[in-house]
């Protein structure tokens, strides 16, 4: 094995390793973004009913 196919070997490790970081760091980052969005649109429905139910009882 030549001194240029090793350092290839190990660029390809290297890429794939910093790519499989980067993959695992983005998509906690759309999992993130997307619990978030979730949460938002329930807190929404839940304080339009809880106002809805306050707005019967005090009529």
């Amino acid at each position: 094995m030549t001194r240029s196919s090793l350092w290839t070997v190990v660029g390809v490790i290297v890429a794939v390793v910093i790519a499989w970081f980067l993959v695992d760091v983005i998509f906690k980052l759309a999992w993130l973004i997307a619990k978030l969005g979730m949460v938002a649109i329930v807190a929404v429905v839940v304080f339009l009913v809880i106002r809805m139910l306050f707005r019967r009882s005090e009529d």
